[in-house]
């Protein structure tokens, strides 16, 4: 870590629990990371265009017995 990283480091931890929890929640926050709501949303976006795919017959629909038997096959020790 660089000696200004150090130095913040050290002091957030000298910092009472609730307000080190504060300082995590802020810097998380600054990263700009998708919420729960925004995943949710992304994936039943992704799962609405999946079966519009699926009802164009645009993908090739592989049973699921089948794909896990070339897991098993693909993992065997």
């Amino acid at each position: 870590m660089s000696t200004v990283t150090d130095t913040v480091y050290d002091e957030a931890l000298s910092l009472p629990a609730e307000a080190r929890l504060d300082l995590v929640q802020k810097l998380v926050a600054s990263l700009n990371l998708p919420t729960k709501p925004e995943i949710d949303r992304l994936w039943a976006e992704e799962a609405e265009r999946r079966v519009s795919q699926i009802d164009r017959g645009e993908v090739e629909l592989i049973p699921g017995e089948e794909v896990f038997a070339r897991i098993r096959e693909k993992h065997r020790r």
